[in-house]
């Protein structure tokens, strides 16, 4: 491990106060949450204590956030975003629900992708939306790929208003083409849909993917179209509570500036935001030259002590997606580890029907407790 991620020693992780390490008891291994065990950079708990010392823990301000994610995504991403157009949410997830209840009628279809994060399937229940599924593709090695003629059929519909998109996906970490979003534009386009695009995972694209923005295609369909992400995974700071979300029109625009002041999220995490945009880069890259090793090691674990167990090696992220239909531990195989091997990974059906008999592995971690996860997965079997 580099020393800017710190040892990820397990007395060290076990002081922190967080739902990833307070949820079990402390003889279980949590590798569930998308959280992962790095040390911060330093530049992030600079700015952060910094505003603590001056007591600056007010209401936030747009401040040069726009300027900054805009700075980053065209180094790293190949955009650049207008930072005008780029307000600051609490989190990714309210963002979307926001613009969701704005631009779709009570009563009206958001079509989704499972396997999928799971507060897509239950959050727009809340306000009175219901779920169209168009699920992935899988194919007989593990990979799965988007199915436009079933999200054709999805889109088309009685009702369906809006299609929330994944990308980077979670949680089987692919990162579609470019072909693939154009194809997405064009159907979002002929059906008349708003496209809400959660690109949170997309500064953790790993070696030999390549990722494109959404609005960096210059669609038709970017009138009706808005894009939410946030530093929160690609830093792990997901509990300073700042997201973005990006209007791909002035129409959006004028829509999210009418909301801006309901949907403040934390000052400190809009000043931690900017220092990992600005300043952290350096940590980021070292986070994902460490994730692409842990990758690679989960498949010669999973071979060694789990070899009935299918995995694809994800294209982005540190959440490695699990067939365990093979170990035949029923729907939930995540129960079976956490009761018998005390590790507690997600469960696959929270993530819809197409999910049952998998698990989700948090692998952003050391390669020791990576390694101490599969032994105690296969202890359980």
């Amino acid at each position: 491990m580099d020393d800017l991620l710190g040892s990820c020693s397990l007395e060290a992780l076990r002081q922190r106060k967080s739902f990833k390490w307070r949820t079990y008891a402390a003889d279980v291994l949590p590798a569930f949450v998308a959280e992962m065990d790095f040390d911060l950079a330093e530049q992030i708990t600079d700015a952060v204590t910094a505003a603590l010392a001056l007591g600056d823990c007010g209401y936030a301000h747009r401040g040069v956030l726009g300027e900054a994610f805009r700075d980053f995504a065209a180094d790293r991403l190949g955009w650049s975003p207008d930072p005008a157009r780029v307000f600051i949410v609490p989190d990714v997830m309210t963002g979307i629900a926001e613009v969701v209840q704005a631009v779709t009628p009570p009563g009206s279809g958001i079509v989704i992708n499972p396997p999928v994060y799971p507060p897509f399937l239950f959050r727009f229940g809340f306000s009175g939306r219901r779920i169209v599924a168009s699920p992935l593709a899988r194919d007989d090695q593990g990979h799965y790929d988007l199915d436009l003629a079933a999200l054709d059929a999805a889109l088309g519909e009685p009702g369906v208003a809006a299609y929330l998109l994944c990308s980077p996906h979670n949680p089987t970490g692919s990162v579609w083409s470019r072909a693939q979003l154009e194809a997405i534009g064009g159907l979002c386009q002929s059906h008349g849909v708003v496209l809400l695009v959660d690109e949170i995972h997309a500064p953790l694209v790993l070696p030999g993917a390549q990722f494109v923005p959404f609005l960096s295609l210059g669609h038709e369909i970017d009138a009706r179209t808005f894009t939410f992400t946030s530093a929160s995974k690609g830093w792990n700071i997901p509990g300073l509570k700042c997201g973005l979300a990006v209007a791909g029109s002035d129409r959006g625009f004028a829509l999210m500036e009418e909301r801006w002041e309901a949907l403040l999220p934390s000052h400190l995490g809009v000043l931690g935001s900017v220092a990992a945009y600005r300043e952290a880069l350096e940590w980021l890259d070292t986070a994902l030259a460490q994730l692409d090793e842990n990758r690679w090691l989960l498949g010669r674990l999973l071979r060694e002590h789990l070899p009935q167990v299918g995995y694809q090696p994800p294209q982005a992220s540190f959440l490695a997606w699990l067939d365990c239909r093979a170990l035949g531990l029923g729907d939930d195989p995540a129960a079976v580890f956490l009761d018998k091997g005390r590790v507690a990974v997600s469960p696959g059906p929270d993530f819809g029907a197409e999910g049952r008999g998998f698990a989700r592995l948090n692998m952003g971690t050391s390669p020791a407790l990576l390694e101490e996860a599969v032994r105690r997965m296969a202890a359980a079997v």
